[in-house]
């Protein structure tokens, strides 16, 4: 299993529009591209969120494989779709995993 782990400080102003949009939307999209079988959403525990409020998203692949297939047809279009509604409203961070077993 290969897990596409994205880490996201989120600003306090957009926090609740993008939170709805990241449940409603975003992770539906991210999993309808077919390259993912599943997903797991946390809420990063900080001590000082005043500057923002951290999440991370991991997108399970069964495959290297289909995640380069995310990579080269579908993430440059949802990470431009993401920026075009909350640019500079956040920063992110992208980790590739492989889970040992």
């Amino acid at each position: 299993m290969v897990i596409y782990s994205v880490t996201i400080k989120v600003d306090l102003d957009t926090h609740d529009e993008w939170l709805a949009w990241m449940k409603k939307e975003h992770i539906s999209e991210v999993l309808n591209t077919g390259k993912f079988v599943k997903y797991k959403f946390h809420k990063v525990l900080a001590d000082d969120e005043r500057d923002g409020i951290t999440y991370n998203v991991q997108y399970y692949a069964l495959n290297m494989s289909d995640y380069f297939d995310y990579q080269a047809e579908h993430a440059l279009m949802l990470q431009a779709k993401t920026l075009e509604r909350f640019k500079d409203k956040f920063v992110a961070f992208r980790t590739l995993l492989k889970e040992v077993e």
